[in-house]
């Protein structure tokens, strides 16, 4: 884990000028990280350890010394793509505390269990409920995220069950999980409920099936401006694909493995009479490239990344993205020595990656905007300590901004737009105490400090 100052300022650095695409490291010291997310409303990232360990990354930068949650050795298998692979919070997490983990087990079946927080909201219950298993034939092509959709439902990604090119076609069988989309109703019934709007419900076909056709899906996520579904799965050989579609549209088929990408891949798969959803985007195995990491629409704070989305290639250590329509990729250089395996979005929208490699939690930024980060000199807090109210005076701040207040626990308290280069913040709200204080304006640029309350 890097050395700062707890919340004191924070100066930012890149790891290179030359792309507009750039990633700016906020905190190391991780192993093998495969998610980052976090509860509605909690400034709080969580960073998800595939050996079994659940971090808490605080939004000053700090790791906690305790883990969130740590599943003992004993309960999962170490392949090299099994162990800890996913982890989704309740959209009600606030007032029933409850999150969902997906991992394998030593057996190397996939397990979605449920967990809840224990009285301490840095620490949770160690005791889960298993709610779901699929077994896998092979260790590889696990999928492993989860998400909860814009419908309150449960979404699970799971892979081909492994073992190169599908050899029995579940990918396309209806009453094999693996290869699909799930959707479940964790709400509804024990240990979940089938939402009606399922394709298979009351015919041939499993109940939990939402999609189909997929080869390993490793991650997908929901843009939180509409609620389209962001698909990115990893290809076989050839070809890296990226699927966008409405969650409105159930039973898409998704095409593996009749089709790798938009090629054919397995003569005489395809059934005439059935629709496929083909990808938006897609790049071959050149120049390095061997395994899509998926990840997020943009929604936060810098303006010029808004409106495209953001993904990774493993092996070529490149960042790409592509407009809300799909279309031609445009990468970055290469950051060597990162192998990314995850994004994660934070409450503000803020972009974040994590190399399975290097251990390092980075944001993304636009690096050819010509101010990245504020100085001391100017952005000027006073008074500090304070009682009712704080005032900001910046200089060259690009506008809109905003000002955004938590506690030491990470929890956002107050959060307010800026439109001037003098504002008034009323504090009275607030208890006497310690809280963070962070600006950020339309380029990216932020500015963190302490604010003391009397």
């Amino acid at each position: 884990m890097r050395s700062i100052f707890t919340f004191f300022v924070t100066l930012v650095s890149f790891y290179s000028y030359a792309q507009t695409i750039g990633i700016q490291t906020v905190a190391s010291g991780f192993s093998e990280p495969v998610e980052i997310t976090h509860p509605l409303e909690d400034a709080r990232l969580f960073v998800v350890q595939q050996g079994g360990a659940i971090k808490i990354l605080n939004p000053n930068g700090t790791v906690n010394a305790t883990n969130f949650l740590t599943i003992p050795s004993g309960m999962l298998s170490s392949g090299n793509e099994q162990g800890l692979l996913g982890l989704a919070f309740h959209p009600n997490y606030a007032t029933n505390g409850f999150f969902y983990i997906n991992y394998t087990n030593p057996s190397g079946t996939t397990v979605v269990a449920r967990y809840s927080v224990s009285a301490n909201p840095d620490i949770a219950n160690t005791v889960g409920t298993t709610i779901l298993t699929v077994v896998q034939p092979f260790s590889n092509h696990n999928g492993g995220t989860l998400r909860f959709g814009p419908d309150g439902y449960l979404y699970i990604g799971m892979g081909d069950g492994g073992s190169g090119g599908d050899p029995g076609n579940r990918a396309q069988n209806i009453n094999e999980n693996l290869g699909k989309m799930l959707r479940i109703d964790v709400d509804s019934a024990s240990p979940y409920g089938i939402p009606s709007g399922n394709p298979y419900v009351g015919v041939n076909g499993n109940d939990e099936i939402w999609a189909v056709g997929l080869r390993n899906p490793w991650k997908f996520s929901f843009n939180r401006l509409n609620g389209d579904l962001w698909i990115a799965d990893v290809g076989q050989g050839l070809i890296e694909e990226i699927n966008v579609v409405n969650p409105t549209l159930v039973n898409a088929n998704y095409g593996w493995k009749c089709y790798e990408g938009n090629n054919v891949y397995t003569a005489g798969c395809a059934v005439p009479a059935t629709t496929y959803t083909f990808p938006v985007a897609t790049y071959g195995h050149t120049g390095g490239a061997c395994s899509v990491t998926g990840g997020y629409f943009y929604t936060g704070p810098i303006a010029t990344l808004s409106g495209k989305y953001f993904f990774a290639d493993y092996c070529s250590n490149r960042i790409g993205y592509i407009p809300a329509e799909g279309g031609a990729i445009t990468w970055s250089n290469a950051f060597s020595g990162q192998n990314f395996t995850t994004f994660g979005e934070d409450i503000n929208g803020v972009l974040y990656v994590a190399g399975g490699t290097s251990g390092v939690v980075s944001r993304i930024v636009d690096t050819s905007l010509a101010t990245q980060n504020f100085s001391k000199s100017t952005v000027q807090l006073y008074p500090n300590p304070a009682s009712s109210e704080v005032f900001i005076k910046s200089e060259n701040m690009s506008f809109p901004a905003s000002v955004s207040i938590f506690d030491i626990t990470g929890k956002l308290l107050l959060s307010e737009s800026l439109s001037s280069e003098h504002n008034a913040i009323a504090t009275g709200s607030l208890q006497s105490g310690i809280y963070l204080l962070t600006v950020k304006d339309n380029s990216g640029a932020d500015f963190n400090t302490k604010l003391t309350i009397e």
